[in-house]
């Protein structure tokens, strides 16, 4: 798509978190050393929060980069909405370990005895717990107790915690999280880019899949760029994602502002942004055990027309607009700069009938693009 139009090796705005990317921000930065400083001291709890897109997950996969996997063995769980026992069972599958008889007493045994093991060869232990805010204080609780494995007076496991806004304040807030909020010995809440962030942010994505200036950016774009995305890493992503479309579309090799409104205002239309970050999901009375699965049918949509298609109709209608431009002439000059109003309504139409197709291209390699960076199968999209 546009990586092949400006001559990128890689998709620089990819939506899903990778190192390779990482950029640190001020933000960043301090994370980085908050993640340092606790890590140096081997035992509790590292919470790191942020909004959505904020860049957490790409801060620990940066982090994992660092780590010496000999020193140290990393487990990661990404959680839903989770009661304590199944936290469990979870946690001891992220280190990989098999648990016989699928009760919590066994699957904390097999967590201990893990533990104990990496710590005679050596090695610490790390779990990294991603959307806690998800966790309910029971799952929390049963974190807490995962934190008190020694051998001797050594923990054996620590835990980096991250979520978003919401869970800073279930952890200072809730009153029967007072022992888990005494291990926490790092935090740091990440923050939005700063507006002279979003331009060395941009370029340096770029510069990473090879870019060497084209396109080159209207510098009114990086600060229409951060009010209307907040500085938020993966709403910037989105915005310049559509943008890099629309200039391989129109064959651009400058983004400027005109662009963006209308991407911004096509992303609007779309609800690109939404306005709240979802809430998590409250705790359901357990659901009734499910009868034989049955597979739903539901009926397939109109196939998305092709875009060698789109742009062979526009290419028609641009035919006509300029042959109506050559009637118009010809009608000027031969009427004495009377014109017809049939010969008016046929350009406006036609007019009407391109910006409409355009838009209908944009969209349609949108879709191909957000299909290709979310991974799904081909059914799926």
């Amino acid at each position: 798509m546009f990586d092949d139009f400006y001559g990128l090796t890689g998709r620089p705005f990819q939506l899903t978190p990778d190192p390779n990317f990482y950029f640190e921000s001020t933000t960043h930065r301090k994370a980085l050393s908050y993640l340092g400083y606790g890590l140096a001291q081997s035992e509790g709890f590292i919470v790191i929060t942020g909004e959505i897109g904020s860049g957490k997950s790409t801060l620990v996969a940066h982090l994992m980069q660092k780590i010496d996997r000999d020193q140290m063995t990393v487990g990661q769980v990404v959680t839903s909405n989770l009661d304590g026992e199944e936290l469990v069972h979870v946690a001891a599958q992220s280190f990989g370990l098999d648990v016989e008889g699928h009760d919590k007493a066994s699957a904390l045994g097999a967590i201990e005895n893990f533990l104990h093991e990496e710590a005679r060869e050596g090695r610490r232990c790390l779990l990294v717990v991603d959307e806690s805010q998800n966790l309910s204080v029971e799952a929390l609780e049963e974190l807490r107790m995962l934190s008190n494995f020694q051998l001797g007076s050594h923990p054996l496991l620590q835990l980096l915690l991250l979520g978003q806004p919401e869970f800073k304040q279930v952890l200072a807030q809730h009153g029967e999280l007072e022992q888990l909020r005494q291990r926490v010995i790092a935090a740091h809440h990440l923050e939005a880019m700063e507006p002279g962030e979003i331009e060395p942010y941009i370029k340096h994505r770029l510069e990473c899949v090879g870019w060497q200036g084209n396109p080159d950016f209207d510098q009114r774009v990086f600060a229409e760029l951060y009010s209307a995305t907040g500085g938020i890493p993966r709403k910037v992503n989105q915005v310049v994602t559509r943008l890099l479309l629309l200039g391989a579309v129109e064959q651009r090799s400058r983004i400027d502002n005109a662009m963006l409104s209308a991407v911004l205002a096509e992303m609007q239309h779309d609800n690109a942004f939404p306005e709240a970050a979802p809430k998590p999901m409250e705790k359901l009375a357990p659901a009734p055990a499910p009868g034989p699965v049955k597979h739903a049918s539901y009926p397939q949509p109109a196939p998305a027309p092709r875009v060698d298609d789109l742009l062979a109709e526009r290419d028609v209608q641009i035919a006509e607009l300029q042959q109506a431009v050559v009637e118009l002439s010809e009608a000027v000059e031969n009427g004495g700069g009377e014109v017809s109003d049939e010969v008016k309504q046929r350009i406006e139409t036609l007019e009407n009938r391109i910006d409409e197709q355009e838009r209908m291209v944009r969209h349609v390699l949108t879709m191909m693009i957000e299909w290709m960076e979310s991974g799904q199968s081909r059914a799926a999209a």
